[in-house]
């Protein structure tokens, strides 16, 4: 597959999230004009600057309104499709943004054939998983190769950087808990993928990786338990870490599921229960889009640096 030319227009859906905002960022300094395609413009303006004056433009779409989704291809030589939700709000639903709106963009994308497609998945896509959230991402997967035959499909791990609701919100926690909790003895295991290699891989789709699935994930495997060890030591404090057994957690989910922001669901808690690693049985991984892996003790001191107690106080 060859690269994607230097001042090619893509079109980023999701362009204001965590993971939607680096993609941007790296896709800009590889030269390209990036629409950046979201429900809520005026939440991405801060994108305008990510490139020179008029290479980034924000546009109002939503993956479940097809006219918008349609309205925002025009003109587009690629796509990335970087929207995903880790919980159900309103008519935020996992069927409707992760499965149909996937394969609704696929579908428009194809009609204007636009080849030049990156989905963002996620480790354990399986439309045979107990949990909603992986059978979504799966789903959508399948809809997106039905409709473009060279599109790319990547599946981060845990995805970590200066924004992630991971070591931030575990962190904020342990500011005013005596304890962290190890949801099923925290054995699950993870393999922490830096947001930058995750843009990075997306920007080596473009520029002509060949098309298929690539796992994403760190250079190291860890244990949940031992990167809520791994926090504690970055940010200098003495916490707890209190064994929770999953049908405990499951109680507590059945609560909070309904909070604005919930700190855990029932699907959550289901996902817990299974290890989230590179398999090594898909085309590809970082290595193979030519990225080299960062270790996130590397990373997390560059953000993690604020909760530190010689930081808060000075």
């Amino acid at each position: 597959m060859t690269a994607l030319a230097h001042g090619s227009l893509v079109v980023v859906f999701g362009g204001s999230g965590f993971l939607g905002r680096h993609i941007v960022s790296r896709l800009v300094k590889s030269g390209y004009r990036v629409r950046v395609a979201v429900r809520r413009p005026n939440e991405a303006l801060f994108l305008k600057t990510a490139g020179r004056v008029g290479q980034v433009e924000i546009v109002a779409a939503n993956l479940r309104h097809a006219d918008s989704v349609e309205a925002a291809l025009e003109g587009a030589d690629g796509v990335v499709n970087s929207v995903g939700i880790l919980y159900e709000t309103g008519k935020q639903k996992f069927a409707a943004v992760q499965a149909a709106g996937a394969a609704r963009l696929a579908l428009l994308a194809g009609k204007k054939n636009i080849t030049r497609f990156v989905q963002i998945s996620a480790l354990g896509a399986d439309q045979q998983s107990a949990a909603v959230y992986a059978q979504t991402k799966a789903a959508g997967e399948a809809a997106v190769r039905e409709h473009i035959a060279g599109a790319h499909i990547l599946r981060p791990s845990l995805v970590i950087g200066p924004e992630d609701d991971f070591f931030n919100r575990f962190a904020a926690m342990a500011l005013i808990a005596p304890a962290l909790p190890l949801i099923g003895g925290g054995v699950t295991k993870y393999q922490p993928v830096s947001v930058f290699d995750v843009a990075d891989a997306v920007a080596a789709c473009l520029a002509g990786a060949p098309a298929g699935t690539y796992e994403l994930g760190g250079p190291t495997v860890y244990q949940f338990k031992e990167l809520m060890a791994l926090l504690l030591e970055q940010i200098g404090r003495k916490r707890l870490l209190l064994p929770m057994p999953f049908f405990v957690a499951r109680m507590m989910a059945g609560v909070t599921q309904f909070m604005p922001k919930p700190l855990l669901t029932p699907d959550q808690v289901t996902l817990l229960q299974s290890d989230n690693i590179v398999t090594g049985e898909e085309e590809g991984d970082l290595a193979s889009l030519g990225v080299e892996a960062t270790p996130i003790e590397t990373l997390l001191p560059q953000y993690l640096r604020r909760f530190r107690p010689d930081i808060r106080t000075s």
